[in-house]
């Protein structure tokens, strides 16, 4: 056998080298749906390289791998309410159902489920799209957002105090006013002639 011909059988195929999209281009499609950040299936399908149809399918064969904390299915006012926000399907394109939505753990648990080389290179780099978020926030933020709430706790200390001040004052206002009644003048029964 020839020996560069030997050579090529012994070698491991080409892995997959996926052009990774701009950070953008994620998150851009990172949404904030009931308190969490979720990708859908729809951007995940189109960046893995297959329809929602072939996700949802494989994700309903694997669903104890998804606790509800990893993907969860919109609602239909959900969905709508997103739509109204972004557009994401092309003019006379219809989904029939709701699409999942994936948070970080979920996304990374889908490139198990679909074991494509593409969909493993692709959440790898979404995943760092994540982490990079969340170290921005945590670094710029932080010094910020602690000298924020200092400045807020102290500002509702003071109006509790002056509130529990106008609350009591109040109080002793009504309370003294039912213990001891002022007399109002009365106007005098009967008919006066000049009155009519």
């Amino acid at each position: 056998m020839n020996p560069v011909a030997h050579t090529l059988l012994q070698e491991p195929p080409a892995r997959y080298t996926a052009v990774a999209p701009p950070d953008a281009a994620i998150t851009g499609r990172i949404h904030i749906i009931r308190g969490q950040r979720v990708m859908l299936d729809r951007d995940l399908s189109e960046l893995y390289g297959g329809t929602a149809k072939t996700l949802k399918q494989a994700v309903r064969r694997n669903i104890e791998r998804f606790p509800e904390d990893f993907m969860f299915e919109l609602t239909m006012e959900e969905d709508r309410a997103l739509r109204s926000q972004i557009v994401t399907l092309k003019q006379g394109e219809h989904t029939k159902y709701p699409p999942f939505a994936f948070a970080e753990h979920g996304i990374l648990m889908l490139a198990n489920v679909l074991r494509s080389e593409q969909a493993v290179a692709m959440s790898i780099h979404i995943i760092r799209v994540f982490t990079r978020m969340r170290e921005l926030l945590l670094s710029n933020n932080n010094n910020d957002v602690i000298t924020k709430l200092t400045e807020l706790e102290g500002r509702l200390t003071s109006h509790d105090e002056e509130i529990q001040a106008i609350f009591f004052r109040s109080i002793a206002e009504h309370l003294t006013a039912l213990v001891s009644p002022t007399e109002q003048a009365r106007k005098p029964i009967g008919f006066k002639p000049g009155e009519a």
